[in-house]
């Protein structure tokens, strides 16, 4: 029994350990790395949990009195030392959403959300063969006479070529929704069939969808706003930042694609590779014979214009850029590089979430780190709002880096 409970406790020693150090470059190690990595800090309570039952299990059964269940309880201390961290670093995503959001004058409600309604499965266009669908969060109350309610769109993530707008940003459209905001969760292309700039195109389709539209859904067509996790981050981003670039909303080049806040969730912003964080075998395996359809030595121009980090410019509405530095889907050096970028020249805000210890996909549980998250964009999008439809500022002004 004691053997057994020394394979059990490496056994949880070594998700706890991976939590900390996932495999960024390793090919064998690389999707088990992130899936257990995730689960574990998002979930590290249930871990510590199931840990502390399983010794008491086998103290039980005399597991403890051998030299190996002896080495194993000494293993699975450390683990649980390990995932009290974790949970500690959960818990103080409070303090570091307040730092960095600590510029925003403003304070949202603290009313409780109220009642909402869905609409699933509305077609907003035709492209590729295929009818483009979105759903409608929004508030279960009609607006009253003479309101226009504010817009969020949210484009999902899966690497361009997998996921459902069913299966993400559902917290957050749910917490927007409650406080008065109509969300739009919007689908788009996926490669292979779909070849960049197509997922672009798409979610720019939907924002001039939604304005068309706002008269029906009393939306206030002067403030649409958009966010999105992963590939759905790095659209967002794209979209916010090509608002006027015509090769990527063709024949609708008239209509107002342009957004008034953006929130990208731990996005990928550089197709290139510049700074050297991507697997070698990124660009050559995945992103040009799946998603882009060229090589980045043949077409630098066109990858360039995939990258966000390419596209900064000094009228970029307001961003509030969001990463965990343990991710490994999307390496965090990039999301520093882009908010570096920004801030050198936008003249709008640009506020960067850094989330010690968590990974890809955090938000997708609801847990303490993502419900104070979920708050910390509400605050941000109602700051916005607010110094809109206002005049007054919510945040400094950027201090640009020197020319």
């Amino acid at each position: 029994m004691g053997w057994v409970y020394l394979a059990v406790s490496i056994n949880g020693a070594t998700y706890t350990v991976n939590a900390f150090r996932p495999a960024r470059r390793n090919r064998v190690l690389f999707g088990w790395s992130f899936v257990a990595s995730w689960l574990t800090t998002e979930l590290a309570p249930f871990h510590l949990a199931w840990q502390v039952l399983a010794t008491g299990w086998f103290a039980r059964r005399g597991a403890l009195r051998t030299t190996p269940g002896r080495i194993g309880l000494a293993i699975s201390i450390a683990s649980w030392v390990g995932l009290i961290v974790s949970i500690r670093q959960s818990l103080g995503a409070r303090h570091e959403i307040r730092a960095a959001l600590r510029d925003l004058q403003f304070e949202a409600s603290d009313d409780a959300p109220g009642q909402i309604r869905v609409r699933r499965h509305l077609t907003f266009d035709r492209a590729g063969g295929r009818d483009l669908r979105l759903d409608v969060v929004a508030p279960a109350d009609p607006p009253a006479p003479g309101q226009r309610r504010p817009a969020l769109v949210q484009v999902h993530g899966g690497g361009w070529v997998i996921g459902f707008k069913e299966r993400q940003g559902q917290l957050l459209m749910h917490e927007m929704a409650g406080h008065g905001w109509v969300c739009f969760n919007v689908d788009y292309r996926l490669s292979p069939k779909a070849t960049f700039p197509d997922h672009l195109v798409d979610v720019k389709r939907a924002i001039a969808w939604v304005r068309e539209h706002a008269d029906e859904f009393g939306v206030d067509p002067d403030f649409v706003a958009i966010t999105g996790g992963s590939a759905g981050g790095h659209l967002a981003a794209l979209a916010a930042l090509t608002a006027d670039v015509d090769d990527y909303q063709p024949g609708f080049e008239d209509a107002d694609v342009s957004v008034q806040a953006a929130v990208p969730f731990y996005g990928v912003y550089d197709f290139t590779n510049r700074n050297g964080v991507w697997h070698d075998d990124t660009a050559s395996m995945f992103l040009g014979p799946v998603v882009m359809k060229s090589s980045l030595e043949e077409e630098p121009e066109k990858w360039a214009a995939a990258s966000p980090l390419d596209q900064v410019r000094a009228d970029a509405p307001p961003f509030f850029v969001i990463h965990g530095d343990k991710d490994v889907l999307a390496p965090v050096e990039d999301a520093r590089d882009f908010v570096q970028r920004m801030r050198a020249v936008s003249t709008a805000p640009v506020f960067y979430l850094e989330l010690e210890g968590t990974q890809h996909a955090f938000e997708t549980f609801e847990t303490v780190r993502s419900r104070a998250v979920i708050r910390g964009v509400r605050r941000f999008l109602e700051a916005q709002l607010h110094e809109r439809r206002t005049g007054a500022s919510v945040a400094p002004e950027p201090q640009l880096a020197p020319a």
